[in-house]
């Protein structure tokens, strides 16, 4: 497979994008040397930029599965704290609650796994899942914009950090079309290649 989808120079919209990608990203996540090797880029970026607590995601076929990550991650400082986004209504923005392996879970809105029992988290850190991206930092999602209004609504002080999770293979080079004027960039995209950096990350 070619490193990047994005060989074919076309414009595309975001719904042919999002059917095309969705049996590439499932193709790439199931290569275990893939995720390895995402994982060890993901501990040196996370190293690098040393948060305190990070907000994940409940991986959905073809997302890479960071639990275990994430709990080695806990293990390794007791004071860090890790948390799953919650969906309280549709079209609604995300709230994170703390979580930690082995805690009861429940379905939440679209069959996704939840903290059962929550206590709210604000963490200054997200692993966001990339259906697709680009090199400057813009993710294409499943369209629901549920990453969009939790940003737009966050209620600290200063937004947390964002790093995208995706696989090489969903890399659009030609750029994410059909950007608004809403779409913020990521701060990195971390893939079984690298990190890539941008937004806020990509002058350190």
């Amino acid at each position: 497979m070619n490193p990047s989808i994005a060989c074919n120079p076309t414009a595309q919209s975001k719904k042919a994008w999002r059917s095309r990608l969705r049996a590439v990203r499932l193709a790439a996540s199931s290569g275990a040397s893939n995720n390895a090797a995402l994982e060890a880029h993901l501990d040196a970026l996370i190293g690098r930029l040393a948060p305190r607590s990070i907000g994940f995601y409940w991986p959905l076929p073809g997302e890479f599965d960071a639990r275990e990550w994430i709990a080695s991650w806990l293990v390794a400082d007791v004071s860090r704290r890790a948390s799953l986004p919650a969906i309280a209504e549709r079209h609604a923005p995300l709230h994170f609650y703390f979580w930690t392996p082995g805690a009861p879970m429940r379905e939440g809105h679209h069959g996704i796994p939840e903290p059962a029992s929550p206590e709210a988290a604000l963490p200054d850190l997200l692993l966001v899942p990339c259906l697709g991206f680009d090199l400057e930092g813009y993710r294409l999602g499943y369209g629901g914009g549920y990453y969009d209004r939790t940003l737009a609504a966050w209620p600290g002080e200063a937004l947390p950090l964002t790093v995208g999770i995706a696989y090489e293979a969903c890399r659009i080079d030609e750029g994410v079309p059909e950007r608004g004027a809403h779409d913020l960039p990521l701060d990195a995209v971390v893939t079984e290649a690298g990190a890539h950096l941008a937004g806020r990350l990509a002058a350190r």
